[in-house]
């Protein structure tokens, strides 16, 4: 096994209460592709700082290969002193880098590189940023949320040039399909240690779920052996003395042990307060248009919202989302058509800015709206700090004021204030920033189970599949023209049928070209049929795709055995690059076989 380019063994740090990083580790190797998961507040951000050199630890040792670059991603990048964008980002090339990077990253990002550092949005500095670190292709990158403020093409821009990257990776995110697409390895920070599964994110989930339980275990096994140790002090015999005190110590041992142990942080609990059953319809627009200039934001869109639909906006930045939304919720007139809002509804607004967030104010201050101690929680009276604990926030921080409070935490606190409303449709604007993987289940859970209607806008595509019962998204992706299409499901179903449509219409048109010939059929003789070769495919396939899933399954079984890459590397790696190629072959098949399906389907009518 190659030796680390960097290596955090046993990292402690304190901020003066309860140690932050009690033991933490991070290896990483060259290639390395890892995902560093934890809860919010978990130190995930410092122990990348330490990586990176930003933050001494207290103690622990700390190692980098002396010739290995480092570029770490900041959450706020400082642009002093740049009066362009390009400036900036080139700054951070070192001798012998490719200038041309730069350019490049700039305009996938969707920068031109002139801007004026002063002027950019919290998303256009984060794009600036990443062209920075990018750029240089250093030995080790590390990432902290890199997709937050990204849309969904760039963030799909991002995946492919993070795996086909010769730099290792540390990656901090809550996008979960991002996580999945691109990492290897993962590393749990969790109550100050940390633990390494040397399979990607989408295997993490059901690997912490085991973990925990094994815990769960030994400490129940740990109290049943201090309740035999305690009945054998009472009722043993007394003899023996000074086995009896050398027991007595180790008993002594246990206890501390069992009081000491610290259980995973809770989750969180929260429900929606009841609220007034709105109208069947919620909302009804009829050919609604909006033009900001001469750019067309939306043309003529009609559609009609029922009471429990849920409903995803995706697209690019800039397309129109929050403009569109507005005009369905009547915060916003349109230039031509008509919206109609139903009946008894009672709405709550969670915006992508957190603009009703006031930084001076307290945590109770802002859940109770200043009434005091207490507020009402589905009528019922509820002391604050007891609701604030169902959020994972502790009793003295009641007092404290909104802006020593995380991303994370203020998305928790915007949440736990939303819930305590009652309400029937819920407007949600990329609700999913800085929430951990736990609050976004439960925000899912929330979402899935609401009664009432929900209007999201999200970048997060495991979030919209999880979610949405149909998703509205531009006709044209790639250069939105105002154009706005319903699909039904989640983002993964609109994928789906977008490429029918495109196929569609490419058939269409080719048939459209087509001139006719002699040999064509003429009307009233037998139907064109499926050539022979066709229907041994159409039959065929189905039995490949079966055999395929199953090599599948046998290479996957082995590859879940959590020992076997740190046993066998090559194993692994072979393993791997099997599975590969036979998903690839089983999509192709899949594929071909749709082909003709609908192709039979056609010529019979």
């Amino acid at each position: 096994m190659a030796p680390p380019i960097l290596k955090l063994d046993d990292i402690f740090l304190s901020f003066g209460g309860a140690p932050l990083l009690a033991g933490a580790s991070l290896q990483i190797e060259a290639g390395d592709k890892i995902c560093l998961v934890g809860r919010n507040g978990s130190g995930k951000s410092t122990l990348l700082k330490i990586a990176a050199g930003l933050v001494e630890a207290q103690s622990g040792e700390v190692f980098r290969h002396p010739s290995s670059t480092v570029r770490y991603l900041e959450q706020a990048p400082d642009f002093a002193g740049f009066n362009t964008v390009q400036a900036y980002a080139e700054a951070g090339l070192g001798p012998g880098d490719d200038p041309y990077r730069v350019t490049y990253l700039l305009s996938h990002l969707g920068l031109t590189g002139d801007e004026d550092p002063r002027m950019l949005s919290g998303g256009e500095s984060r794009r600036a940023a990443l062209a920075r670190v990018m750029a240089p292709e250093p030995d080790i990158l590390l990432l902290d949320e890199p997709t937050n403020h990204l849309d969904l093409p760039t963030i799909e821009w991002l995946e492919g040039e993070l795996q086909k990257t010769r730099s290792a990776l540390v990656l901090i995110s809550h996008d979960r399909r991002f996580l999945e697409k691109v990492s290897t390895a993962t590393v749990w920070l969790d109550r100050g240690t940390s633990r390494r599964l040397d399979r990607g994110f989408a295997h993490f989930e059901a690997w912490r779920d085991q973990v925990l339980e094994a815990e769960e275990l030994e400490q129940h096994k740990l109290g049943k052996s201090i309740e035999r140790e305690e009945h054998w002090l009472r009722y043993g015999v007394t003899a023996r003395r000074k086995r009896n005190m050398r027991r007595l110590g180790e008993l002594q041992t246990m206890r501390s042990n069992y009081r000491g142990h610290k259980g995973p942080q809770g989750t969180v609990q929260a429900t929606v307060s009841d609220a007034q059953e709105s109208g069947k319809l919620v909302i009804e627009a009829d050919k609604i248009t909006k033009s900001f200039g001469e750019r067309a934001i939306v043309t003529p869109f009609s559609i009609r919202v029922h009471r429990g639909d849920c409903i995803g906006l995706v697209g690019p930045n800039g397309a129109g989302k929050t403009t569109l939304l507005k005009m369905l919720t009547g915060q916003l007139a349109p230039d031509s058509g008509t919206v109609k809002l139903g009946t008894n509804l009672e709405i709550a607004t969670l915006d992508q800015k957190r603009e009703d967030l006031d930084p001076e104010d307290t945590l109770a201050n802002y859940l109770t709206d200043g009434r005091g101690e207490n507020l009402l929680v589905n009528g019922e009276q509820r002391h604050v700090t007891g609701y604030m604990k169902e959020f994972l926030f502790q009793p003295e921080q009641a007092r404290t004021p909104i802006r020593n409070l995380s991303g994370g935490e203020r998305a928790r606190l915007m949440l736990a204030r939303i819930l305590s409303r009652p309400t029937n449709l819920l407007i949600l604007d990329e609700p999913t920033n800085d929430l951990d993987i736990e609050t976004l289940d439960l925000l899912q859970e929330i979402v899935a189970g609401f009664p009432g209607t929900v209007i999201l806008v999200s970048h997060d595509r495991d979030f919209l599949d999880r979610t949405v019962t149909s998703t509205i998204a531009p006709a044209v992706p790639d250069a939105p023209d105002g154009r706005w299409i319903e699909y039904a499901g989640g983002y993964s179903d609109m994928l789906v049928q977008r490429k029918g449509a495109l196929e569609e219409r490419r058939k269409a048109e080719k048939a459209a070209e087509k001139p006719k010939t002699p040999e064509a059929p003429a009307p009233g003789s037998s139907k064109v049929k499926l050539s022979f070769k066709q229907k041994f495919a159409l039959e065929n396939l189905p039995k490949e795709m079966a055999k395929a899933e199953a090599e599948i399954a046998k290479r996957e079984q082995v590859m879940a055995d959590p020992n076997l890459f740190t046993r066998d590397p090559a194993a692994f790696n072979r393993l791997a690059s099997e599975m590969e190629k036979l998903r690839a072959g089983l999509t192709k098949m899949e594929e071909e076989w749709l082909e003709l399906e609908m192709l039979r389907e056609e010529l019979e009518g």
